[in-house]
């Protein structure tokens, strides 16, 4: 018997709680959907799926949703996402003042009723890998591996035209999608197969980790000195003036020098600043990647730096989540950084500025 929709919220609220703690998800990453007859229940735009309710989810038509694939989209990059968003918007039953996911088009083609999408950093240190693609043939020959796409109508395209091949080839709809440099999509009709399915992953990414040798705890290097981190704390705040109102700092790591996933473009910056802090290295930063840096790499620890306090405790979640991507990405031939066109598209798109802006 089919669930009702309010018992399929809760299932996918509960869901969205248990995978979205810090193990899976940081910020506004990751999202949830549920799917009850012409209906897809999706979680809003840069909210964190630790914070969901039932009534918070948004509900789009799927037979509006689906004229994304069927609309004259321009070719332009910033106008096709402009007409995809309308589309979207379009799709939205009325009363409802949330933003659904860009990704919306995605889960409504995946034929299952849950879906569950996340960044784990065990599960992105194959991602995010040289041999990642490899690696997960190897691990997990029943899933599908999505090559990097620029997220939104771009990868929900290609996405479509790959899980329609694969059913041609299979009979079945894939149940994991591995999005290279991105993460992991898991769908499944009950919360059962979605649970079952996460425990497969990540037990055995932790065996294939184990065998090689490789921890999966981050390692760290010393604290720094008491008056070194108070002399850099200091110098933060003053060459980034309200930028650097709040600081924070934690031991020495190996952090990621370049861009990993579009998570830690939006909320850490596609590269730290290296080196002790001066106002001319600062002003150098910014003359060639044209903002002030947000992450610092020091020999006396790792800092973040933001205008609020929210922003700069989550820049430095996801630079140490890159640190230990990086880490874990040795056992599959090491980290592979997005190249420069797959970033600018990154800090362009305006769906990621408007990501970022939710937390305050």
């Amino acid at each position: 018997m089919q669930e009702r929709p309010d018992e399929l919220l809760q299932t996918i609220t509960e869901l969205s709680h248990e995978f979205g703690t810090q193990d899976f998800v940081k910020g506004g990453g990751g999202n949830t959907s549920a799917k009850s007859g012409d209906l897809l229940y999706i979680k809003p735009s840069g909210t964190t799926l630790g914070s969901l309710a039932p009534d918070r989810f948004v509900a789009l038509d799927r037979g509006l949703l689906g004229a994304v694939y069927t609309a004259d989209i321009p070719s332009d990059p910033h106008e096709r996402e402009a007409v995809v968003l309308d589309l979207m918007l379009a799709a939205v039953l009325p009363g409802q003042d949330l933003r659904p996911s860009v990704e919306s088009p995605m889960h409504d083609i995946l034929d299952k009723t849950f879906v569950v999408h996340t960044h784990s950093v065990l599960t992105n240190g194959m991602t995010c890998a040289v041999n990642g693609p490899a690696a997960g043939a190897r691990l997990f020959p029943d899933a599908l591996w999505v090559p990097y796409i620029d997220p939104g109508f771009t990868l929900c395209r290609e996405l479509r035209e790959r899980v329609s091949v694969f059913i041609r080839e299979h009979g079945r709809t894939p149940t994991t999608l591995f999005l290279d440099n991105h993460g992991v999509v898991v769908s499944g009709n009950s919360a059962e197969e979605i649970r079952d399915a996460h425990n497969h992953l990540i037990d055995t990414l932790k065996q294939e980790y184990a065998a090689l040798g490789i921890s999966t705890d981050l390692r760290f290097g010393s604290a720094g000195k008491d008056a070194e981190i108070v002399r850099t704390r200091n110098a933060i705040e003053t060459c980034l003036g309200e930028d650097g109102a709040f600081v924070c700092h934690d031991r020495i790591c190996a952090v990621a020098e370049g861009p990993i996933s579009p998570d830690h473009i939006v909320y850490s910056q596609a590269y730290p600043y290296l080196g002790e802090v001066t106002a001319e290295g600062v002003d150098a930063f910014q003359k060639e990647h044209g903002y002030k840096p947000r992450v610092f790499s020091s020999e006396h620890g790792v800092f973040s730096a933001a205008a609020t306090e929210k922003k700069a405790v989550l820049a430095l979640a996801l630079a140490r989540d890159g640190a230990q991507i990086q880490q874990l990405a040795q056992a599959f031939g090491g980290v592979e950084f997005l190249t420069d066109a797959q970033r600018i598209f990154i800090e362009e798109w305006e769906v990621e500025a408007f990501r970022a802006k939710q937390l305050g």
